[in-house]
């Protein structure tokens, strides 16, 4: 359960009353809120107690596995900031190349983007591969080029981390970083980039697993935050299906029902699921249309020649293309594409 303690009251008491009740806690700081999660098997009994008492303003998700994804206890949507990017509000384009080949792909990459519009530059500096032959990522100094690149043009820079030991390395060069598809249940990662998020104040993105469901999504996402990290935001990036005539399937029911459970704000990568070029615009557009609230695209400047998913990233002239559609589908539903940062 999760109590959220009136500001400015001393916590003490609703502390021994927990312990006294055998029930885990971990007290923390969220969204400008002074809250306790608590857990364990009288949650009943210690709500009962706690509810009406003079240091607590509300008792919330009694009994519920989702803690502090649930809408419940918020009461409404939460925002995530990557950089001078607000995520849950208007709507945003983080955009850039697969995997960043070297200083000049990641140049012309961010110079197309930022001429289209986009809000946040993203670069993969570590690849994971099912194939270790496979081009793995040039790692730290790739990140480097991306942040300077994408600095330059006064945007914000993401990438993605694999490994806990990186992880510090990595909030100190970009603004944010996003957890893959298939780290999303590495519970030492998540705990560290909670950690690293409460300490820096930058943002965590994560991926759904490609066969997770969404009630293990949002744990994850609880993983982080029980950390003390408030800049949280979740990727849907398509699942496997056996009856895709795609990559992954895009799942964009996902969009509104977890729209409608969590106050996390919900971006959409229609780039893995389409698996080919041609693929992205449609997807991107249905799930713009279906509530999310931002998407991530991977363009090169040169997709034939890109080391890594080359069928599925668009050229500088197709995403410049999706970006006017996009603001001309956001207009007809009554939204509006964000401002792009100021260099």
């Amino acid at each position: 359960m999760i109590i959220v303690l009136r500001r400015g009251e001393a916590a003490s008491e609703v502390e021994g009353l927990l312990s006294d009740e055998g029930l885990e806690y971990k007290r923390l700081v969220l969204y400008d809120r002074d809250v306790i999660v608590a857990w364990g098997p009288s949650e009943d009994k210690a709500a009962e107690k706690l509810r009406g008492h003079p240091a607590v303003e509300l008792v919330s998700n009694v009994g519920s596995k989702l803690q502090l994804s649930s809408r419940e206890w918020l009461g409404g949507d939460s925002v995530a900031r990557i950089g001078n990017v607000e995520v849950g509000r208007d709507f945003i384009v983080i955009a850039g190349p697969c995997g960043i080949e070297s200083r000049e792909q990641v140049e012309e990459a961010v110079s197309a983007v930022w001429s289209a519009g986009a809000h946040v530059v993203r670069g993969g500096a570590w690849k994971p591969r099912t194939s270790p032959y496979s081009f793995q990522g040039i790692g730290l100094e790739a990140a480097k080029w991306l942040a300077e690149a994408a600095h330059s043009k006064g945007l914000p820079a993401i990438t993605e981390v694999m490994d806990p030991r990186d992880a510090r390395q990595v909030f100190n060069i970009v603004d944010g970083v996003w957890v893959g598809a298939r780290s999303m249940q590495v519970t030492p990662l998540l705990r560290e980039l909670g950690r690293l998020c409460r300490e820096t104040g930058k943002a965590v993105l994560i991926k759904r697993g490609f066969g997770n469901t969404l009630e293990e999504w949002l744990l994850a996402s609880e993983y982080v935050m029980l950390e003390g990290c408030s800049n949280v935001a979740l990727i849907e990036r398509g699942s496997r299906c056996w009856a895709s005539v795609s990559r992954f399937s895009l799942d964009v029911a996902i969009i509104p029902v977890a729209r409608g459970k969590t106050h996390l704000p919900i971006i959409v990568d229609p780039s893995h699921p389409a698996g080919k070029r041609e693929l992205v615009e449609p997807l991107a557009l249905a799930a713009t249309a279906a509530g999310a609230q931002g998407l991530m695209i991977e363009v090169h400047p040169w997709p034939e020649k890109a080391l890594s998913d080359k069928q599925q990233q668009l050229t500088p002239g197709e995403f410049k293309r999706l970006m006017e559609k996009l603001k001309l589908l956001l207009e007809a539903l009554g939204r509006r594409m964000a401002p792009q940062p100021k260099a």
